[in-house]
């Protein structure tokens, strides 16, 4: 089991979590034994072409309906809103949704102008432009297969352990110099805005419901800044994070890895929000400045 928050605390959760490879997982990450004796029996969470992409745990699914009707849930993740539209991951569709890793929220699967207009403007003030992103992935032979998300940002499909041992930390620093970030998730390599973050539409969608307390989970570098800022976080024990030991004070990390992590996520983020709303009197939330 993972730790639950403080019974302390209390407030009215929003709960943001990540999707791939937090909540649903490619058959490549299920990261299941071939000699389980008693493998989990899954759910598919994403068709494409009429053939299964994505799957969660039978017992994550329950969970996740249970979270969606406990407290406001709200898928965040990089994808781009049409591949977010492929994915089933409770029986209610989200009210409000993070894409395209925050450049476009979704209030009832449809993207929020305003918003994106916002986001567009302070990343094209402060940022590099998408082209010159692009024309220098492109320039690099290992990263011909580029593909570009809703032209907010770009990303090259890549096999690991054909990439030259300083490309990454070469393009890291190319790309920081002029205001963007690099991540490396499983075959995908994304170049994004630094200003394009999750947590920001975190904190808008969390002022509109007038939710106080955010209950996140990630396990990517992109996710880092989700998780930093939230009240309560938790990761799983594999991606991205994982790898660099990336930890935080109020950050669980799962006891299991693949999809059995998933399921713990699940678990973890419905106690936390359970917790929350119980609540104990005679303790206050303590401050977050």
């Amino acid at each position: 089991m993972i730790d639950l928050p403080s019974a302390g605390l209390r407030g009215r959760p929003l709960i943001a979590a990540d999707l791939d490879r937090t909540l649903i997982y490619s058959a490549a990450a299920l990261g299941l034994a071939a000699d389980d004796p008693d493998p989990p029996r899954l759910t598919v969470a994403e068709i494409r072409e009429g053939q299964p992409l994505s799957y969660y745990t039978r017992t994550a699914g329950r969970l996740l309906d249970t979270l969606d009707r406990t407290a406001p849930f709200v898928p965040v993740t990089t994808r781009t809103m049409a591949q977010f539209r492929r994915v089933r991951l409770t029986e209610r569709p989200a009210r409000f949704a993070i894409v395209a890793n925050g450049a476009q929220i979704l209030v009832d699967g449809q993207p929020d102008a305003a918003w994106t207009r916002h986001v567009s403007d302070r990343v094209g003030a402060t940022c590099a432009s998408l082209a010159e992103i692009r024309n220098h992935l492109g320039s690099l032979a290992d990263l011909a297969r580029l593909h570009t998300a809703d032209d907010f940002f770009c990303y090259a499909i890549v096999e690991r352990a054909e990439l030259p041992p300083a490309l990454l930390d070469d393009l890291t620093g190319w790309a920081a110099a002029r205001g963007w970030v690099v991540s490396l998730q499983g075959r995908k390599l994304y170049c994004l805005p630094e200003l394009l973050t999750k947590q920001a539409a975190v904190t808008e969608i969390a002022g509109r419901l007038g939710c106080d307390v955010v209950l996140a989970a990630g396990d990517s570098v992109l996710d880092r800044d989700l998780l930093a800022a939230a009240d309560y976080g938790v990761r799983p024990a594999h991606g991205e994070l994982h790898e660099g030991g990336w930890q935080a004070q109020r950050v669980k990390v799962t006891a299991h890895s693949g999809v059995r992590a998933g399921e713990e996520i699940a678990a973890w983020l419905l106690n936390a929000a359970l917790t929350l709303q119980r609540g104990h009197p005679g303790r206050r939330r303590r401050s977050r400045r």
